[in-house]
């Protein structure tokens, strides 16, 4: 297994999904969204498993700021994303083309 957690510090789900891997002895690496946002081809690998929308936290003040409810097409989402770290849904935890959203267990258990 290869274990990427993208996510931040303050982040709840993102300390339980590092807790989850620790505890489990399982190696991981933790992505700072805070410092280094998704590059194009993590997207795009995140993106087979995950849909765009299900990736952008529609909660977070950056999604009001920028509108992006009034915006359809998925490129100009995908470019805002890339530029705007924030505006990820976290953690983001990928294991080669697997990935998943938010806090499952249930998922990363079928990946052991």
């Amino acid at each position: 297994m290869n274990i990427q957690i993208f996510g931040t510090k303050k982040c709840f789900d993102t300390k339980k999904a590092e807790r989850y891997f620790k505890e489990r002895n399982i190696k991981f690496q933790f992505i700072d969204l805070n410092e280094k946002g998704l590059s194009k081809g993590e997207l795009e690998s995140v993106k087979q498993s995950v849909p765009l929308n299900d990736l952008i936290n529609k909660g977070s003040k950056m999604y009001k700021a920028l509108n992006l409810e009034f915006i359809r097409t998925n490129s100009t989402r995908e470019e805002l994303l890339l530029s705007n770290p924030g505006l990820c849904l976290t953690p983001v935890v990928r294991n080669g083309r697997k990935a998943t959203v938010g806090y499952h267990p249930e998922v990363w258990q079928e990946w052991e």
